[in-house]
């Protein structure tokens, strides 16, 4: 009774008005309680589900394109200045949506796995790092040893330029990685791929000397960034101020302008990839990643397909990298760590191999369990050990905690965990492709039959 209640009430929230109320009351209480209490970490939680709530229930395009932009394009901004800190997690999630995204064309799409993902991220950060600082007059110097007033090669709004040359360029090193081994398969090819990206985050930390191009660990900075217009923050302030509660500077609206330029580009690669998915290509690729056996009898052009896939993404990946280089003014080797690039692998298989909102919800979870949630139940625990309280029966005191329990110690062991999991209960992701969701359902009905 109580399940057939639920299945009613389930079904009750996608029929006639409901969705439309049940949609925009998440929204607004999200986006209220957020402004009433920009500290709050389950008020800022509400707000993110709120568009799982927008893609979830069935509402008109329009009401979802509408909804979205606007909760994008001004709730986000307006909160975000209130409370710097969710602005800095939602860039994050940016990042990570669009690095998973690319890494979904390689993986989930041609089904190469690469595990050395994050050395095209580390391409496109250098590139702009290099020409948008002073390094270039730098190269003489041992690091440290360099003079305090030295140019800047470039201006900070050469970095628009530098936004393209870091997809071509990236998109150039996917192709020379995969031109000598993409006939690989498999183990082998993924060996090379996590071989490859060491070999890029070495070159970072050892390339100081003979001339210092990378500064070696003690990174690049300060880096330029673009020109932000003070019209553009007189205007901001001018509408939003009373809104904010107060004056809002420049350095806080640089983060605001790095978030929009990070959703452009997260739209832009939303667009290609949905046009790759439904082209010849894109089902190539997918022949190519179920038997590529198969594939090349029906005459499917194997390697360059393969090299087309990993410029793609090596293309997406290297625009974020110059984009977190411009934003963060600094880039250091310790960014682009063979655990970041099996970060967002994990990312791609928990949303979905191959499913684009799929792959987008996997890194927005990956990256709150990582950035919020983990960081503050730790922060949680170090305050109770700063206190006189005890845990009631047991009377153990929290300053006894061991800080090896602290819970962001804990990330990869939890990750491993969840992907257990889900490879046990949800093999398809938490949303699957739809055809990886058809290959599902036949596998059962066959395994239902053969019972």
């Amino acid at each position: 009774m109580a399940r057939f209640s639920l299945t009613k009430l389930l079904q009750l929230t996608q029929q006639g008005k409901w969705p439309y109320i049940l949609t925009l009351a998440h929204a607004l209480l999200g986006t209220i309680l957020v402004y009433l209490s920009p500290r709050s970490n389950l008020a800022f939680l509400l707000l993110l589900t709120s568009f799982a709530t927008l893609y979830a229930l069935k509402t008109e395009n329009r009401f979802k394109l509408g909804l979205g932009i606007f909760m994008a394009l001004v709730v986000i901004p307006i909160l975000g200045v209130r409370n710097i800190f969710y602005l800095e997690i939602i860039f994050q999630i940016s990042v990570f949506v669009a690095l998973a995204l690319g890494l979904n064309i390689v993986v989930g799409f041609a089904g190469l796995l690469n595990l050395g993902y994050v050395a095209f991220y580390a391409v496109g950060a250098y590139l702009w790092a290099f020409f948008g600082s002073q390094q270039y007059y730098v190269l003489p110097f041992a690091p440290g040893t360099q003079p305090p007033d030295l140019p800047f090669l470039l201006p900070g709004d050469a970095f628009y330029l530098f936004m393209f040359l870091a997809i071509i360029v990236a998109a150039l090193t996917g192709i020379l990685l995969g031109s000598p081994v993409l006939r690989l398969r498999g183990d082998y090819l993924a060996i090379v791929t996590l071989g490859f990206g060491e070999v890029i985050r070495q070159l970072a930390n050892n390339l100081d000397k003979p001339l210092n191009f990378t500064n070696g660990p003690q990174c690049i900075t300060p880096i330029k960034r673009p020109t932000l217009p003070q019209f553009v923050v007189d205007s901001f302030n001018a509408v939003f101020q009373p809104i904010v509660g107060r004056q809002v500077e420049t350095s806080t609206l640089y983060n605001v302008m790095f978030y929009l330029l990070a959703l452009v580009i997260i739209l832009v690669i939303i667009v290609v990839t949905l046009r790759l998915e439904d082209s010849k290509i894109g089902r190539a690729w997918t022949a190519i990643r179920e038997d590529e056996t198969a594939a090349v009898a029906m005459g499917v052009p194997l390697v360059s397909l393969k090299l087309g896939a990993f410029a793609a993404g090596a293309s997406f990946a290297g625009v974020m990298g110059a984009l977190m280089a411009a934003s963060r003014t600094f880039v250091s080797p310790e960014s682009f760590s063979f655990m970041q690039s099996i970060g967002v692998l994990s990312m791609v298989i928990l949303g979905g191999l191959g499913s684009i909102p799929g792959v987008i919800l996997g890194a927005t979870t990956v990256t709150i369990l990582n950035l919020q949630i983990l960081q503050g139940f730790s922060l949680y625990l170090s305050q109770l050990r700063q206190s006189d309280a005890v845990i009631p029966i047991i009377n153990f005191a929290w300053r006894d905690l061991s800080t090896q329990l602290d819970p962001a110690k804990y990330q990869r062991l939890l990750f491993g965990i969840i992907l257990i999991v889900m490879m046990i209960f949800r093999p398809g992701g938490i949303i699957p492709a739809r055809r990886r969701q058809r290959d599902l359902a036949l596998d059962e009905s066959e395994e239902k039959r053969e019972g």
